[in-house]
C-alpha cells in the first residue's frame, strides 16, 4: 500500500507554509539576486559555538546557571559605531558581574546584537495626515524616514545588515577574549554618566569586593594566566528570526554533525506574533539545530505551547528551548502558572526566562512610547514568585537595553520623568533601559536569584 510520507525539511520548506509579518518586495528578481548573494557569504557564527551555547542553556534548565539576554530593540544602520557596540557589551558584562557575584550564580550572556534588524509591527501601514505608507519594519527591510522611497522594502538592505552584523561580531569577540573582559579591569567598566549615580556607587563597591577576592586568589596562585575564566568570557548573539529569506540564506550543514544550523546567530527566537505551530516561522526553525526561544504572551494557550514543543523539540533536548514569558506585570499572574503546569505535567525540559519589557509598554502624556521601571521590576518579582510557588526554576531575563545615556523608560534611581523622555529619546522602535537602569535591574535581580530556593551546583562560571 502506498503511504504519503512527510516531505524532508529543507531551508526553503517554510515557503510552503502560511507566513505572517513578512514584507512585500516590489522587485522579486532583485530579492532573488540578493538572497542568492547572501548564500555565498561566509557564516556569521559557527555550529560549534551554537552547540556550546545549547550546552550552557542545558545547565540553566537544570537550575545551575542563569540566562542574561539583552540588547537593542532594533539595531540601526545610523547608530552603527564601535563605541555603541562596546558600551552595550560593557553593560552586559556589568550586569553579568553583578548577577554572578551578588547573586552567587554562573551567568550565560546572550546579546540582542549582530542581527536584530527586523521588527514586526501591529499594523502593516502608517498614516500621517493624508499620507499612508508601509510601516517601518527595521533597517534590514526599509528606512524609518516617512517618505515613499525610504518606506519601500529594499532587498539590498540585507547586504548592509550582514556587513554590520559581521563587524559587530568581530568586535564582540575581541572584547570578550582580548583582555577587555578581564575581571581585573572591572573598575574601568563604569561609564561616566553612571559613575556618579547610586547604581555607579553600588557597582564600584562591588568592584572593590571583587578585587579583594582576586587579590586573595592571586595569593593562592590563581591568576588570569592560570585561570582563563578570569580574563575572558563568551558573549553569544541572538535575534528574532523574522525575515525568513535572510535566515534561509544562512542555513548551512555542519560538516561535523551533518545537522542544519542557522549561522546568522547562535540563538534565534520566534516572536509572539509569528509562533503559529503550522506557520512558516516555526517550520523554518524546526529544522535548524540552534537553541530556539519562543516568546510567550498572554494569548499563548497550553495546547498551542505543547504543539510548538512537539514541533521544535520532539526529542526534548535540554537547552534547545527557552520560553520567554512576556505577559506584563498585570497579566503574568493569570497566565504563567498554567503554562508552567502544562510543561511540568508533560515532563518537558525548557529554560524559563522573563521578558518584562514588551508587556509593559505604555504611551506617555507626550505621546512617546515608554515603560515604567516599577512595572518592569513588578513583573520580574512576580515571575520569580510564581516559579517559587510552582517549584520550578526562574532561569533568565530578556531585556531591551543600551549602553547609551538615553531617556526612554520612566523611573529608576535616575528618576526619569515623562516630561524628560524627549531629552534623549533615540530608539527606532521600542523604549530601552539605559546603563544606569540596567545595572539597577541587575542588582534587584541578583537578590531574587540569591534568595531563590532552586538547586545550585559547583559548575564553573560561564
Amino acid at each position: 500500500m502506498n503511504e504519503t510520507l512527510p516531505h524532508p525539511w529543507l531551508p526553503g520548506s517554510w515557503r510552503l507554509k502560511p507566513a505572517k509579518h513578512l514584507p512585500s518586495y516590489p522587485d522579486g528578481d532583485e530579492l532573488a539576486r540578493v538572497e542568492h548573494t547572501l548564500r555565498s557569504f561566509p557564516p556569521l557564527v559557527f555550529a560549534g559555538e551554537a552547540r556550546q551555547l545549547k550546552e550552557r542553556l542545558a545547565q540553566v534548565s537544570m537550575g545551575r546557571a542563569f540566562l542574561l539576554q539583552g540588547g537593542d530593540c532594533a539595531e540601526s544602520f545610523a547608530e552603527f559605531h564601535p563605541d555603541n557596540i562596546r558600551d552595550t557589551a560593557r553593560v552586559l558584562l556589568q550586569m553579568a558581574v553583578v548577577l554572578t557575584f551578588a547573586g552567587a550564580c554562573p551567568v550565560v550572556k546572550v546579546g540582542r546584537l549582530a542581527g536584530q534588524f527586523a521588527k514586526p509591527r501591529s499594523t502593516p501601514t502608517e498614516r500621517q495626515n493624508e499620507t499612508e505608507l508601509c510601516s517601518y519594519l527595521g533597517d534590514i527591510i526599509n528606512g524609518i524616514e516617512f517618505d515613499d522611497s525610504a518606506r519601500r522594502p529594499q532587498p539590498e538592505r540585507m547586504l548592509q545588515a550582514y556587513s554590520q552584523a559581521a563587524a559587530t561580531l568581530n568586535l564582540l569577540r575581541a572584547l570578550a577574549s582580548g583582555g577587555y573582559a578581564d575581571l581585573h579591569r572591572v573598575h574601568r567598566w563604569n561609564m561616566d554618566f553612571v559613575a556618579g549615580s547610586p547604581q555607579g556607587e553600588r557597582f564600584e563597591h562591588l568592584c572593590t569586593r571583587i578585587e579583594e577576592a582576586l587579590d586573595f586568589m592571586q595569593a593562592c596562585g590563581i591568576t588570569s594566566q592560570t585561570a582563563p575564566a578570569l580574563r575572558q568570557t563568551d558573549i553569544y548573539t541572538s535575534h528574532e528570526a523574522l525575515l525568513l529569506g535572510y535566515e534561509e540564506a544562512f542555513a548551512r550543514v555542519d560538516s561535523t554533525s551533518g545537522d542544519w544550523y542557522d549561522t546568522s546567530a547562535h540563538m534565534l527566537w520566534i516572536g509572539d506574533r509569528t509562533r503559529q505551530p503550522g506557520g512558516a516561522h516555526v517550520e523554518f526553525l524546526s529544522g535548524v539545530a540552534n537553541p530556539i526561544g519562543i516568546k510567550a504572551g498572554p494569548s499563548l494557550q497550553p495546547d498551542d505551547l505543547m504543539a510548538l514543543l512537539d514541533k521544535l523539540n520532539p526529542d526534548d533536548e535540554a537547552g534547545r528551548i527557552t520560553l520567554i514569558a512576556r505577559m506584563g506585570a498585570a497579566g503574568i499572574g493569570e497566565h504563567l502558572s498554567r503554562l508552567i503546569s502544562t510543561v511540568q505535567r508533560e515532563g518537558r525540559t525548557v529554560v524559563w526566562s522573563c521578558d518584562p519589557m514588551h508587556g509593559n509598554t505604555i504611551k506617555s502624556s507626550s505621546g512617546l512610547k515608554t515603560r515604567r521601571f516599577t512595572a518592569i521590576m513588578e513583573e520580574v518579582s512576580r515571575f520569580f514568585a510564581i516559579h517559587r510557588a510552582e517549584g520550578t526554576y526562574a532561569g533568565g531575563i530578556h531585556v531591551e537595553m543600551t549602553g547609551k545615556n538615553v531617556t526612554e523608560c520612566v523611573g529608576g534611581a535616575q528618576d526619569i520623568t515623562e516630561e524628560g523622555l524627549a531629552d534623549r529619546y533615540h530608539t527606532h522602535c521600542d523604549p530601552r533601559l539605559n546603563a544606569s537602569q540596567s545595572i539597577e535591574l541587575a542588582f534587584e535581580l541578583a537578590q531574587l536569584v540569591k534568595q531563590d530556593g532552586s538547586a545550585r551546583s559547583s559548575a564553573p562560571c560561564v
